[in-house]
């Protein structure tokens, strides 16, 4: 019997990738609030983080717009164009300075039939984005906007991901996360400022989140009751 170990998994490389395909794909940076893409845009391409984040957001007619979404290095956004959508429903942008994978839609379903790994890893990103929506739907139904707002922190940290036991990410508006959470930012600057008093994060220019605020949210802390 061979025992021995399996040579390790080389990591996603997109510049590989791109050498794979003949046209159709294209790698630009995009700056901190560079729109990639508008609402009502065709949709016409699929896009991948290679470094960076980007905001989803949604605009109304009267000219109010909410971020839906925070994505970071590793996910795939305006995939809506594999299933039909012709027109972009939000409008995208860089929240950081960001290198963005640009593959258009013909690529890009070529790729899936193509290349098992990719295939793989698009398809975890969309089971992955499918499940967090239904959490999103019972966090909004049954949680308190204290506890929705530490979720919302802890996935902007992207814990879980590789397990650290802290993380640190660009300042964000409290507008903008309440506008994510369904509160008022008066309501999230009282709990930014309970969660810094309890250990819970750290900001001064930039938010650093504790694994501490993941043990409360995981074991349903008291402390964590509006």
């Amino acid at each position: 019997m061979n025992n021995d170990p399996k040579p390790p998994v080389p990591p996603f490389d997109p510049l590989t990738l791109l050498a794979k395909i003949k046209g159709g794909a294209t790698i630009s940076t995009y700056q901190a609030n560079q729109v990639v893409f508008s609402q009502d845009d065709p949709a016409n391409s699929v896009f991948y983080i290679d470094k960076g984040e980007v905001k989803l957001i949604v605009l109304s007619e009267q000219g109010k717009e909410a971020i839906i979404a925070i994505l970071g290095t590793g996910d795939f956004f305006g995939e809506g164009c594999l299933a039909g959508q012709t027109r972009r429903m939000t409008l995208a942008a860089a929240v950081v300075e960001s290198k963005i994978m640009r593959l258009e839609k013909a690529a890009m379903i070529s790729l899936l039939h193509n290349e098992p790994e990719f295939s793989e890893r698009f398809m975890s990103h969309v089971l992955a984005r499918n499940t967090r929506v239904e959490a999103d739907l019972v966090d909004q139904l049954f949680n308190s906007s204290e506890k929705r707002l530490a979720r919302l922190l802890l996935i902007l940290a992207r814990f879980g991901k590789e397990g650290a036991s802290e993380r640190v990410i660009p300042k964000i508006r409290q507008e903008a996360l309440a506008e994510m959470i369904g509160t008022t930012r008066s309501r999230v600057n009282f709990f930014m400022n309970k969660f810094r008093k309890l250990g819970f994060i750290d900001y001064n220019g930039h938010l650093k989140i504790h694994r501490s605020l993941l043990d409360v949210v995981l074991h349903d802390d008291p402390k964590l009751k509006s």
